[in-house]
């Protein structure tokens, strides 16, 4: 009997023109968040953001999810970069140095004390959530458990996303956060990242074929 692969395990369907659809035939838009620092702005800017940020969640008539994911930092390519200008270098005085600065930052690094925070924030569509817009005319259908997505509904609901999408990238704006939607290379690098964390610290991602990329 065949082993089931990972991929069987995941809820993800397909990634396609920037959203992610689950095997439910829901629609995902994922969206980058940046960050501030809260505890250097004065009292009155902290009461502010605060307001602000609570308006935004009041002002949601659907669900959205935050994400913070924590990782050690990937300097492998800042690494590489040293070690060709080490390899460069005809100073000797100078190659010691950086080959030091080499051990220095890849020591520092190594105690897990520099880590990287990123944010996001994930908005959900369901051709369910159409359907409730749509007028009802009286007659009570049974819905099917995962609705039949077409290339038309999926324009139609991607079209609704979006309006989502941009209403919770002004609401954040509003808070002093610049939020920006990831694109299918970049989403099929983060689930990447998520589902191999230690080669995502130590070493670079894995190229996308071209027809991924769109």
């Amino acid at each position: 009997m065949a082993q089931p692969s990972t991929q069987s395990f995941l809820e993800i369907g397909q990634i396609k023109e920037g959203v992610l659809i689950l095997k439910s035939n829901a629609l995902r838009s994922i969206l980058m968040v940046s960050s501030l620092n809260y505890a250097l702005k004065s009292n009155e800017e902290q009461t502010a953001i605060i307001y602000q940020f609570q308006n935004f969640l009041n002002s949601l008539d659907f669900t959205c999810q935050i994400i913070v994911q924590s990782r050690r930092l990937n300097i492998t390519g800042y690494l590489e970069k040293l070690r060709k200008a080490e390899e460069k270098q005809t100073n000797d005085l100078l190659k010691i140095q950086i080959s030091g600065y080499i051990e220095f930052i890849e020591s520092l690094v190594g105690t897990g004390s520099i880590m990287n925070k990123s944010f996001f924030v994930i908005v959900p569509f369901s051709l369910f959530d159409e359907r409730k817009q749509q007028p009802k005319d009286g007659i009570k259908l049974q819905a099917p458990k995962f609705p039949i997505l077409t290339e038309e509904t999926f324009k139609r609901c991607k079209s609704q996303l979006m309006q989502r999408t941009n209403f919770i990238m002004m609401g954040l704006a509003r808070c002093g956060l610049k939020a920006t939607p990831l694109n299918t290379s970049e989403i099929i690098e983060l689930f990447w990242s998520l589902h191999h964390p230690k080669r995502a610290e130590v070493g670079y991602y894995p190229e996308m074929p071209p027809e991924l990329t769109l």
